[in-house]
C-alpha cells in the first residue's frame, strides 16, 4: 500500500508543478486573466501600492509570481512527502478561493456554464485529494488505525 500512496502522490503533484510552471511560462497570459477577475479591497490598497512601486510590478503581476511559486513548491513538497500536510493545507485554501473567484458557474445560466461547471467540480475533487494527503500524513498507518479515528 505505501507504494501506491507515494505513486499517486508524485503524480498527484505533478498537476501542481506543471500548472505553476506553465504559470511562469506563460506569465502576461497569467496576469491578463488575474488582472480581469481580482479587485484589490480598498482596506489593503495603499498597502498594496506600497508593494508595486517598491517592486516596480503590478499586483497581478505579483499574485501570478506568488501563485506560480506556491504551486511549485507545494507540488514538490507534496511529491518528496515532505511538510505534505502543511503544504495540502495552504492548497487547500488557494484551490478553494481561486474556485469561488474564477469558476462563478452560478452567475451564468445552463447550458453555458457547463464547462465553468464541470472545473470547479474538478478542483473540489482536488480538494478532496488534498484533504486525503492531509489525511494520510507523512507515517505509514495500518488501514485500521487510519479510518479509525473517522
Amino acid at each position: 500500500m505505501p507504494a501506491f500512496v507515494t505513486f499517486g502522490r508524485i503524480l498527484f503533484a505533478v498537476l501542481f508543478i506543471y500548472t505553476g510552471a506553465a504559470r511562469f511560462f506563460a506569465m502576461q497570459a497569467t496576469v491578463d486573466f488575474i488582472s480581469t477577475k481580482v479587485v484589490v479591497p480598498d482596506a489593503i490598497a495603499p498597502y498594496a501600492k506600497q508593494i508595486e512601486t517598491a517592486t516596480g510590478m503590478t499586483t497581478p503581476q505579483l499574485l501570478a509570481i506568488a501563485i506560480g511559486g506556491l504551486e511549485i513548491i507545494a507540488g514538490l513538497m507534496i511529491a518528496l512527502n515532505f511538510g505534505a500536510r502543511f503544504f495540502a493545507l495552504l492548497m487547500i485554501i488557494y484551490v478553494a478561493v481561486s474556485t469561488v473567484l474564477f469558476y462563478d458557474f452560478w452567475n451564468q445560466v445552463p447550458p453555458d456554464n457547463a464547462k465553468v461547471l464541470v472545473d470547479a467540480l474538478k478542483n473540489l475533487s482536488i480538494i478532496g485529494a488534498l484533504f486525503m494527503i492531509m489525511g494520510y500524513g507523512r507515517a505509514t498507518r495500518s488501514a485500521e488505525t487510519a479510518y479509525g479515528d473517522v
